[in-house]
């Protein structure tokens, strides 16, 4: 049996990106050489809701990228027979640009891992900065993140799920604990 908490509704999930999206503008000076990245699938509404907020913040238009992990994972052989294929869209080159990556939930680092390898493949950034809305710890890798919207200590056993109106048609993160 399972019960379900909402930890943040929409109101502060938009807080926490508005917040995010300012946090980039600051420490990235030259906001050209910026692109952002969405780690499919809700890495990439949210790159998208991000790239508007800078837009407003400073008229600078942001390029916003596709990324599909699904070959990239180590766990591949653990998830599906015929995974996903969602496909990767960056109609951009990531070659000297300050690439920021984007995903939902941080948790083990291995999604994180394989994003940027997927983006090594496609070229040399400058650097990779890496967004989470939310960062629950217990990592497996030493990956962290550069901008997170909220950090949420859970345990292991439990089940954190981000919900986007793009694609669950409501904002909100919720927290599934098991019993």
């Amino acid at each position: 049996m399972s019960s379900k908490e909402i930890i943040i509704n929409n109101e502060g999930i938009a807080k926490a990106l508005t917040r995010i999206s300012h946090e980039i503008i600051e420490r990235n000076e030259f906001l050209c050489d910026v692109a952002l990245v969405g780690i499919q699938r809700r890495g990439v509404p949210m790159a998208k809701r991000l790239a508007d907020i800078i837009y407003d913040s400073t008229g600078i238009l942001v390029p916003v990228g596709i990324l599909d992990i699904t070959f990239y994972r180590d766990d591949l052989s653990l998830l599906s027979e015929h995974p996903v294929i969602n496909g990767t869209d960056i109609d951009f080159t990531i070659d000297g640009k300050n690439i920021i990556l984007i995903d939902d939930v941080l948790f083990s680092g291995r999604t994180a891992r394989a994003g940027i390898d997927g983006l090594f493949d496609l070229g040399r950034a400058s650097s990779v900065q890496l967004v989470a809305l939310v960062d629950r710890g217990h990592r497996e890798l030493p990956i962290r993140a550069d901008y997170v919207g909220i950090n949420i200590s859970s345990p292991k056993e439990t089940q954190i799920d981000v919900c986007l109106t793009e694609i669950d048609g409501v904002d909100e993160v919720v927290l599934h604990k098991i019993s």
